[in-house]
């Protein structure tokens, strides 16, 4: 009799279906036999999720009868009067297996090629370091099959409490360690090394603040961009002149492209094109762009047109020649100066500051949301929750301040 299977969760449970049969049957092998029940279910969705509901009602059920037994023997063999002394605890032998060095040995050879054209390559070496600076030195010669939350939470305590060169791990950095812990464990299932990956989250965890990302508000970036042109103008050294104007030039056309820092390193002249916008007859920049989403496109604001053709000429830029390259170095320098490094809250202000700028600019002036993302290569959500959370702009006064008419008071009978 020929039948139609599925299997899901990691092969556990099977949903099957006969020939002579309109319902869909499930079945499981626990606690040494079979166990099958029909979904009366017709649809395999609805079936899947049967089987799903039925097998952890099945699995509970077994744990509990299991407990229960080994409580009954423990019981039996307790005596009240008995003042002997107990047993030593033997420790329990180390369990044989592949290592977590061999898994993240693994797990490094592969990666990399698996991934090739579709991520960034220093995100990928971004793996290979942690795991060989801080996860294999802890992990390397443990089984990879007797790895828990537990002993990846004892990671995270010795990193809070040691840091690397002296230095603390933020919340975030031990988070990508957690990612890199987990693609390995990955690995290791693909390979029938272990038999589940475990949930090595960290315990505790509640959502985390949202906090905007570090911008300069419209009066901030005056002070910026009317700083670094009088440093072009009037540098500390005349051999710094090209180096400032540069500076000057890469505040203006960032802050008015969006670009991420990484994308403007890649950005060649061939990949700018001036045009004038059909919608706007507007003069602007067509840009095409090559950062950690892939290949994306953007137009600019008209206030990127000068800098672009300014940086052209001072550097006789040919089609392949990078435009600026790696960020400028006088950057953070030049913040310093200013008094602009980091905002009221404390959040430290980078390159990336930048993009955020442009984006807040953007929604101030009343750009639709859907195209600023859209131009910008992310998200709504990622707007809505880090950028428009804290523009005063984005609230309606007219749908806030709602006031139901007063009722006119009703004449009395006479």
């Amino acid at each position: 009799m020929q039948q139609e299977t599925h299997s899901f969760m990691d092969g556990k449970v099977h949903v099957y279906k006969r020939d002579n049969s309109r319902f869909w049957q499930c079945a499981t092998y626990m606690n040494g036999r079979n166990h099958r029940v029909s979904t009366k279910e017709e649809s395999l969705t609805l079936a899947r999720e049967f089987a799903r509901e039925w097998y952890m009602a099945v699995y509970v059920d077994f744990k509990r009868q299991t407990h229960s037994s080994r409580t009954t023997q423990l019981l039996e063999k307790f005596d009240p009067l008995d003042t002997s002394k107990p047993e030593p605890i033997t420790k329990p032998q180390k369990s044989s297996g592949y290592t977590f060095a061999q898994a993240a040995e693994k797990f490094i050879g592969e990666y990399e090629l698996s991934v090739a054209g579709q991520r960034n390559e220093r995100y990928a070496k971004s793996h290979e370091r942690r795991l060989l600076l801080h996860l294999i030195p802890f992990f390397g010669d443990m089984p990879i099959k007797d790895i828990n939350a537990g002993l990846m939470q004892e990671h995270r305590i010795r990193r809070t409490q040691n840091g690397f060169n002296g230095k603390i791990p933020t919340r975030s950095t031990l988070h990508h360690e957690t990612v890199t812990m987990r693609l390995v464990l990955k690995t290791a299932h693909r390979y029938g090394w272990i038999d589940a990956v475990p949930d090595i989250s960290p315990p505790y965890k509640t959502s985390g603040k949202v906090a905007h990302r570090a911008w300069f508000a419209p009066e901030e970036y005056k002070t910026l961009y009317e700083g670094t042109r009088e440093l072009a103008k009037n540098p500390t050294l005349e051999r710094y002149r090209t180096v400032y104007e540069d500076l000057h030039d890469y505040v203006l056309f960032m802050a008015n492209t969006g670009l991420r820092p990484d994308e403007a390193g890649r950005l060649e002249y061939r990949d700018v094109t001036p045009v004038t916008d059909q919608d706007t007859g507007e003069r602007l920049l067509e840009i095409e762009v090559r950062g950690k989403r892939g290949i994306g496109h953007c137009k600019s604001m008209t206030g990127a047109i000068l800098p672009f053709q300014r940086m052209q000429e001072r550097h006789n830029g040919q089609p392949m020649d990078k435009i600026f390259g790696k960020t400028p170095c006088l950057l953070n320098k030049v913040l310093e100066d200013l008094d602009l490094k980091t905002d009221r809250d404390g959040n430290i202000r980078t390159a990336y500051s930048l993009r955020h700028t442009y984006i807040c600019l953007r929604l101030m002036e009343g750009a639709d949301i859907y195209q600023v993302a859209k131009n910008c290569r992310t998200s709504v959500e990622m707007i809505e929750k880090y950028y428009a959370v804290h523009l005063k702009n984005t609230l309606d006064a007219s749908a806030i301040n709602v006031r139901k008419p007063k009722r006119k008071p009703r004449k009395s009978d006479e």
